[in-house]
């Protein structure tokens, strides 16, 4: 008799749904909803949300989920996230549900989605049990312009996200368009901006670390830390001149910026841990958005990533080994007030990059008044 896999040592994948109001969530939910992909999968919603899954319903299940024509689950939340996703691994453990392949959580219109990010992210059991897989963003091509000037939380919502869809392009017109797919580059240079037309489960899920069909990371497209070279938002420590610029819109955009580093320099753990500290102590909220893969000095064969979302960065993940040639530390940043050059410089003392007027790894990690950090999260 073949031993069954343990459904607990498979961590469900969640995809996070946002967008502003009227940005079209409802149509993009229906739509992944129909996709083949999506029927072993559970969505989640808001009960005073936007979305309405009209002719989707078929028929209604025990403790409020039901069951949709495609197979797919469906529930709103009437309190506690933490206590829906526990209640979903409740029923995967005692066999009431047969299998779970994934998680879509879909937020309100007005909704920061970091809340929803910290509370996977902090749990102790939900962060073994899950991993966030991506953050999806609607804009509506007609009204966004409007939207990102008038709300800073559809700023955040861009600046968080891991694609982003682009909506009602068959009535916008095209000069408007092209300028807000701009202004959504210079917010988020790493998220492909996808069109609503093609929109598919294959395009918007999976976008993770790890690639779910090989089971192994897949940096290059997690990071897409090339996306911030080629808009000139890198600073290269020990590698090669960097350059780089600002890409000021108006309003809310004029305080985020978006920007990566990199090293050849292989970086000590305890000065790693001193500068996630020193960043999301004292300036977490600042900090919308954080990658990265980290070459450490105690084991430099083996890379640690890391993920950030405001002062929340999740456990970090030890790989066995590089997954491609490119054996640097790169990390990627999208902040909100925090100057580039302020997180750079401090970057440059804990890679030991010599720079005048600036403090060397050293000069952090022996500083007796420094606030503690995580000592040993990095060590395998």
């Amino acid at each position: 008799m073949s031993q069954q896999p343990d459904r607990r040592r498979m961590p469900i994948p969640i995809t996070i749904l946002t967008g502003f109001l009227g940005s079209g969530k409802t149509t993009l939910l229906n739509r992944l909803i129909s996709d083949p992909a999506m029927a072993d999968a559970a969505v989640i919603i808001n009960e005073f949300g936007e979305v309405g899954l009209d002719h989707m319903l078929v028929e209604a299940a025990e403790d409020g989920i039901v069951e949709l024509s495609s197979g797919c689950l469906c529930c709103t939340v009437r309190g506690d996230l933490v206590k829906t996703l526990e209640d979903f691994l409740r029923r995967l453990d005692n066999g009431r549900l047969d299998t779970l392949s994934r998680i879509v959580i879909e937020t309100t219109g007005l909704a920061d989605p970091a809340p929803i990010l910290h509370a996977i992210m902090l749990h102790p059991y939900l962060v073994l049990r899950y991993r966030l897989d991506g953050v999806v963003t609607t804009v509506d091509a007609v009204n966004g312009m409007a939207t990102l000037d008038a709300h800073e939380e559809a700023v955040k919502q861009v600046a968080v996200a891991d694609r982003i869809v682009l909506t009602k392009t068959d009535i916008a017109e095209d000069r408007g368009a092209d300028a807000l797919r701009e202004r959504l580059a210079a917010l988020n240079p790493g998220a492909p901006v996808v069109d609503a037309a093609g929109a598919t489960a294959e395009a918007l899920l999976n976008c993770g670390l790890f690639d779910p069909t090989r089971k192994i990371p897949d940096v290059a497209r997690w990071l897409h830390e090339e996306a911030y070279r080629d808009s000139g938002h890198t600073h290269d420590h020990g590698h090669s001149g960097g350059h780089h610029h600002h890409h000021d819109v108006n309003r809310h955009d004029d305080h985020i910026r978006a920007f990566s580093l990199a090293t050849d320099r292989a970086v000590p753990a305890t000065a790693l841990e001193m500068f996630i500290d020193l960043l999301r102590s004292a300036h977490g909220p600042k900090l919308l958005r954080v990658k990265g893969i980290v070459k450490l000095a105690e084991d430099p064969e083996r890379p640690v990533v890391i993920h950030g979302v405001q002062e929340v960065f999740h456990p970090p993940a030890t790989l066995p080994q590089w997954p491609d040639d490119d054996h640097r530390t790169r990390l990627v940043f999208i902040t909100s007030d925090m100057p580039e050059e302020f997180v750079s410089r401090m970057f440059e003392a804990i890679a030991g990059t010599p720079v005048v007027d600036t403090p060397d790894a050293a000069a952090l990690t022996d500083n007796p008044l420094a606030v503690s950090g995580f000592s040993g999260t990095f060590k395998s």
